[in-house]
């Protein structure tokens, strides 16, 4: 079984959101996984923005493991630069989570 960890944060309701990044945080602070990559993907990326919580976890992560948004999504809605300001990575995710998944990470998807 691969300890490897694909989370893609997706859902655009933050208690949602918050669950999977806590786990990531944890698995990645605990050594629960080999490694621990996190996608922000869809709406999520509005939640990196606007809620507080979400992006405070998010910078925490980073430390470890920077973090993923979806260029696409977040320049059709004009937050690519808010996101980037937070510490993240802005890039096109398909090839990414395509390549995560041919090399064995799970994916968990919240």
């Amino acid at each position: 079984m691969s300890s490897k960890l694909l989370m893609i944060i997706a859902t655009g309701e933050n208690e949602k959101a918050l669950t999977g990044l806590m786990y990531a945080s944890k698995a990645l602070s605990e050594g629960w996984m080999d490694d621990v990559k996190v996608i922000f993907f869809g709406p999520s990326e509005r939640l990196l923005i606007e809620d507080e919580m979400i992006a405070k976890t998010a910078k925490e992560i980073g430390a470890v493991e920077k973090p993923i948004a979806c260029k696409y999504i977040s320049d059709r809605e004009g937050i690519s630069e808010k996101i980037q300001d937070l510490g993240l990575q802005v890039e096109y995710v398909g090839t990414i989570i395509s390549d995560l998944l041919r090399d064995g990470y799970v994916p968990m998807v919240f």
